[in-house]
């Protein structure tokens, strides 16, 4: 059987500095934010490490809870619900006077995100900066490693193939970014210790997962590890648990077994 506890504050802060934790700054999914926008932290000594996409409200929910702006950032794909806050970003970071922020992208994402957002003339009022200026950007293909941390990405099933990546730190955590049921993944490549945040809403659709798919698509040591997110408020949240699934709601910190 999967977990149907509630999850707590209690259950999900870490206690011990040195562990590895994800926070979620947003859980909701793009058709109605109530919960704010999909971006998660990885965290390390209770200090951010990476930021997991970038949707509107995404840096003022980030530089509430770290006082700064991001250092590094990786991005699941191209929809605007997450990728948004990267144009206040390069204005801030330039303003700010900070070291380019690190932006991991999926070698197949870097056009469509430079169509999206860099092609814009004028970013700043002053003039004279280009969007890629505040940004060191790192192209990304099946794994790249991040401060000796050795990430692999997979492509998941998002309106179309090779328009949206997974995040897997193995042994950690895997983060699913916005998808359809992905078992040919989750079946096969798991280590058996990491946490599965994946996108869940109350109904599926073309482009996403619904509650209906998990237990049809997963099998039960699956099921046991999810923690759903990317799904439309409170009250779709709370129908999800009722299904027995452990939840992400804004603020919450899981800690990674490592």
């Amino acid at each position: 059987m999967h977990l149907s506890e509630p999850v707590t504050d209690a259950t999900i802060m870490t206690e011990n500095p040195s562990q590895y934790a994800l926070h979620f700054l947003g859980t909701g999914s793009g058709g109605e934010l109530s919960m704010g926008c999909s971006a998660a932290v990885l965290e390390q000594n209770s200090e951010p490490r990476l930021l997991i996409d970038c949707g509107p409200g995404t840096l003022n929910a980030f530089h509430k809870a770290y006082h700064s702006l991001p250092t590094a950032l990786f991005l699941t794909h191209c929809h605007m619900d997450h990728i948004a806050d990267l144009e206040i970003l390069t204005v801030r970071a330039r303003l700010a006077g900070v070291a380019p922020v690190r932006l991991y992208v999926p070698v197949n994402l870097i056009a469509l995100l430079h169509q999206r957002l860099a092609t814009y003339p004028g970013s700043m009022a002053e003039g004279g900066h280009n969007f890629w200026q505040s940004f060191q950007l790192i192209p990304v293909q099946e794994s790249f490693v991040m401060d000796e941390l050795d990430f692999r990405l997979w492509a998941t099933r998002h309106h179309a193939p090779g328009f949206s990546f997974a995040l897997h730190l193995p042994g950690l955590f895997f983060y699913s970014g916005d998808t359809r049921p992905i078992p040919e993944i989750l079946h096969h490549n798991m280590s058996g210790n990491e946490t599965i945040f994946h996108d869940c809403g109350t109904e599926p659709n073309p482009s996403h997962t619904g509650l209906a798919d998990l237990e049809k698509e997963y099998q039960p040591h699956i099921c046991n590890k999810l923690v759903l997110y990317h799904y439309a408020n409170e009250s779709a949240a709370e129908r999800l648990e009722q299904g027995g699934f452990r939840v992400a709601r804004p603020g919450n910190r899981f800690t990674l077994a490592g």
